[in-house]
C-alpha cells in the first residue's frame, strides 16, 4: 500500500491533454449557447404583424432547433472523448494491452 497522494493519478501530460480537449469542447458549447440564446430571443420577442414577420420567425425557430441539435452533438462528442481518455488512462495504469 502506498501513501503517495499522487499514486494512481494520471500523468500530468495526460491531464493537460484532457484539459485542452475539454477546453475546446467548452468553447464550442459557449458559442452554440450564444446562438441558441439569440435565436430564442428572436423567436420569443416582438409581435407578428404580417406574413413576412411570421416567415422570419419560422426561420429563427429552425435556427434554434438546429443550434440545439448541434449543442447536443458537441456535448455527446465531448463526453465520448473524456470517456475514451479515462479508459485509456485506466488501461495504462493497469497495464492492459488492447
Amino acid at each position: 500500500m502506498t501513501t503517495d497522494a499522487g499514486a494512481g493519478a494520471a500523468p500530468a501530460s495526460d491531464v493537460d491533454d484532457e484539459t485542452d480537449s475539454t477546453r475546446e469542447y467548452d468553447k464550442m458549447l459557449e458559442s452554440v449557447d450564444v446562438a441558441i440564446e439569440e435565436a430564442r430571443r428572436k423567436v420569443e420577442s416582438g409581435r407578428v404583424r404580417d406574413a413576412e414577420n411570421e416567415r422570419v420567425r419560422i426561420k429563427w425557430i429552425r435556427a434554434l432547433a438546429y443550434a440545439t441539435n448541434v449543442r447536443r452533438q458537441v456535448t455527446a462528442d465531448r463526453d465520448l472523448q473524456e470517456l475514451g481518455e479515462r479508459i485509456e488512462r485506466l488501461e495504462e495504469r493497469e497495464g492492459i494491452d488492447v
